[in-house]
């Protein structure tokens, strides 16, 4: 090192050198994620000239620092060189980085190498990028070859028509390489390549890619064919689909691998979308049914994601005559799986179809997966009610569905019964008062002495919520009386959700019912032999008291009962009721002097 050199002007180089080279791998680690920081202490000069060098030398190294590296390389870097004109010196490291051994880094150094990319002029592309590319494509490990399919997309639309030429042809070659990791980048990355190509070249040179992909012995390399077609077949007209792509789409519809039929099935409405209308009712209908009554239940399951997409492009009738027939079965699917599936997308048909045929034919399926032996399927099915009522009415919907609801609402699954009570605020909203009264009030009560933490929780939300769908008059009437009561029953945990409930709803209500009806069962509780109860109980005063203590009626409710009892359980022998006391007065006197 120049001996002429400041103590100053050495140290960050010199510092960064020395943790690189610790036996310690956090210690590197940590000096990677600060390397920008050298880069500006260094200046842009000395980074470029010293620091990037370095780091082209340092790819000898764990993996977690190699990622770090190619990922610290791609955040705007180019800022600590010089800017812009100078971005093209951060290849050299990243080149390395993109053919070591470990996916994940060549990833991170693909993705660092396509945002630079985007920084570069036409001219750099082609002086430093285009050489680069080349080394890549044409590396003897097969491990730069793979990254290098990624790389052609983002420069594509920069370079000369030559130059064009020659990244058709390079990709080309990747979609023909001996090794299958090469194929397979080149499946993955041929629709973001085929985007950048004009329509005469997707023709000419993107479907001969694709098709010797689409048609290679891995099925791997065949599965991730599917998201190509999807783009070409978006660039094409549905006339040019309908010739030049109608045998790949049939090929990867019935391919021997059940993967490859899974993506053809998971992808199936983007690709119907991009043929046409009239491709899918002539052509696409039938492989459609043919993924719905698959072998494998992975491929069912993929097909049913993707019912209620695919029927929108159908006429109801068709819909009705080709697909329903197909969903019946599907509800008594021997998979589990594939009948969660389809109870998430079902009800997505009723505003398809309307109301009579949803009434006539899909009704009763509703009902027989609301009642399927299968927690998730119920779950499904409840939570996506919504939009049958927005088409039957809730009259119908009521009438049919509300004994399997009120059923459901003591399910052995919790998590069936929190997505009812979730649902009761809608139907209340639907339902109106005298019938929610007659029909759903005591179960609304019933779940505030559930036996899981989470239905309690959720029952005083929906208290809560019901409150401001029926207004507080109704509230007085009909929860404050029955949480009141709870709140001197023998078990704990009634007790609690007393407290818990009065905290929930108590916002919701007015100072008066609070005063009157709510504040004396609550300071009354604050005096309960289990300590968790009274610390709850400071909780919901505080809350009490901040929701109410601007206004003069609830000012004096705070300084006259709350403040008092508060300063009480300040002195509790339980440290956490006297921190929440303590908290809980803090706030309390704290609104109220403002107010």
């Amino acid at each position: 090192m120049d001996p002429g050199l400041g103590v100053d002007e050495i140290t960050p180089i010199a510092l960064l050198m020395d943790e690189l080279r610790s036996e310690d791998v956090q210690l590197r680690l940590n000096a990677i994620r600060r390397v920008s920081t050298i880069a500006l202490a260094l200046g842009p000069d000395r980074a470029r000239d010293e620091l990037i060098p370095f780091l082209q030398d340092s790819v000898d190294d764990e993996d977690e620092i190699l990622l770090a590296l190619a990922d610290e390389l791609g955040k705007s870097f180019e800022e600590y060189i010089g800017g812009k004109e100078w971005a093209h010196v951060l290849l050299g490291p990243l080149e390395n980085l993109s053919a070591v051994e470990e996916t994940l880094v060549r990833d991170k150094a693909a993705e660092s190498i396509t945002k630079i990319a985007a920084v570069l002029t036409s001219q750099q592309v082609e002086q430093h990028y285009i050489p680069l590319l080349n080394r890549l494509s044409h590396g003897e490990w097969f491990t730069s070859r793979t990254s290098s399919a990624a790389l052609y997309a983002p420069v594509y639309s920069k370079v000369s028509p030559a130059i064009q030429e020659e990244l058709r042809k390079g990709f080309a070659a990747l979609g023909s390489d001996d090794t299958p990791m090469v194929r397979r980048a080149a499946a993955k990355w041929l629709g973001a390549f085929a985007k950048n190509l004009s329509k005469q070249h997707v023709l000419s040179d993107g479907l001969t890619i694709y098709r010797r992909l689409q048609a290679d012995d891995q099925d791997s390399v065949r599965l991730l064919t599917v998201e190509d077609l999807v783009v070409i077949a978006q660039q094409l007209s549905p006339a040019e689909v309908k010739e030049q792509l109608l045998k790949q789409i049939r090929q990867s519809v019935s391919d021997k691998s059940w993967r490859v039929r899974y993506m053809a099935a998971n992808h199936f409405n983007a690709l119907s979308e991009a043929v046409g209308v009239q491709l899918v009712r002539e052509e696409l209908v039938n492989h459609y049914v043919q993924l719905l009554k698959d072998n494998e239940a992975e491929v069912r399951t993929a097909a049913a994601g993707q019912i209620p997409g695919f029927s929108k492009l159908l006429e109801p009738e068709v819909v009705i005559a080709r697909i329903v027939p197909f969903v019946r079965d599907l509800c008594q699917d021997s998979s589990q799986h594939v009948r969660a599936a389809l109870a998430n997308q079902i009800t997505g048909l009723a505003p398809l179809l309307g109301h009579g045929p949803t009434i006539e034919h899909l009704l009763q399926l509703f009902l027989h997966l609301l009642k399927d032996e299968f927690p998730e399927v119920r779950l499904n099915i409840i939570s996506k009610l919504e939009q049958v009522n927005e088409v039957i009415g809730i009259q119908l919907l009521a009438d049919n569905l509300l004994p399997a609801i009120v059923e459901l609402a003591e399910d052995k699954s919790w998590r069936v019964r929190q997505a009812i009570i979730e649902y009761i605020p809608l139907l209340a909203t639907q339902l109106g008062r005298t019938f929610f009264d007659e029909q759903l009030a005591n179960l609304c009560m019933s779940w505030l002495g559930d036996t899981v933490y989470s239905i309690r929780e959720a029952a005083t939300i929906n208290l809560k919520k019901l409150t401001e769908v029926f207004g507080v008059e109704w509230a007085r009437t009909q929860i404050v009386p029955k949480v009141v009561n709870m709140g001197s029953h023998p078990n704990y945990l009634y007790r609690m959700t007393t407290v818990q409930a009065i905290g929930t709803i108590a916002p919701s209500l007015n100072i008066e019912i609070v005063s009157d009806e709510i504040i004396d069962a609550l300071l009354h509780l604050a005096t309960d032999p289990i300590p968790n109860i009274r610390f709850n109980v400071a909780k919901s005063l505080e809350v009490v008291a901040t929701t109410y203590g601007k206004t003069p009626e609830g000012k004096e409710l705070a300084q006259q009962k709350v403040v008092p009892v508060l300063e009480e359980l300040k002195t509790d022998q339980d440290a956490d009721v006297r921190y929440f006391a303590a908290l809980a007065s803090q706030r309390t006197l704290a609104t109220t002097v403002q107010g």
